[in-house]
């Protein structure tokens, strides 16, 4: 279920790019791609290192569907800095909601300066605008997580399949 909302998100984010102006430095989609990146740590937390192929078909996906210069700004970025959200979000043996947090407060200022870089727009003030939105969903998600945390413990079957996933890398 995870992985399908992932992808669906990937092109819908990178399509919406397309057709929502922004609001001064503001784009409103910064705040779904913020929310992509929960998303694919869920979706890690169901199928794994499988959430890379995801990953990687949702960009071609969101190539064929949006404006080409934006679908290559915003592949690039993402595949950059979903690669490091997966890595940390992989090598840290913290809980889920600090995993999230960590994972995203690292991954979204890269997807940002990528981004903005390639799509002409690179401002330290942008960056921080985008990164901004980009963390609301992320800080959310935990404030969330800390209150309903102990729905979120993963059961044996799955840490044992991650066990076994983590001695792969």
């Amino acid at each position: 279920m995870w992985a399908a909302i992932y992808l669906i998100s990937i092109v819908a984010v990178n399509w919406l790019f397309t057709v929502i102006p922004p609001i001064g430095i503001w784009q409103p989609t910064s705040l779904i791609v913020g929310l992509t990146f929960i998303f694919r740590d869920f979706a890690q937390r169901q199928i794994g290192h499988w959430v890379i192929p995801v990953m990687f078909i949702g960009g071609g996906l969101s190539y064929i569907m949006a404006n080409p210069m934006v679908a290559i700004a915003s592949v690039t970025a993402f595949l950059f800095s979903e690669c490091l959200d997966w890595a940390v979000y992989t090598l840290t043996r913290r809980p889920l909601h600090d995993r999230i947090l960590l994972s995203s407060a690292l991954s979204t200022p890269l997807d940002s300066i990528i981004f903005t870089a390639m799509a002409g727009i690179f401002s330290p003030l942008n960056v921080l605008v985008m990164t901004s939105s980009k963390m609301v969903g992320a800080f959310m998600t935990y404030l969330w997580m800390l209150k309903v945390r102990d729905q979120f413990k993963p059961n044996d079957e799955i840490l044992n399949r991650r066990q076994l996933l983590s001695n792969d890398l």
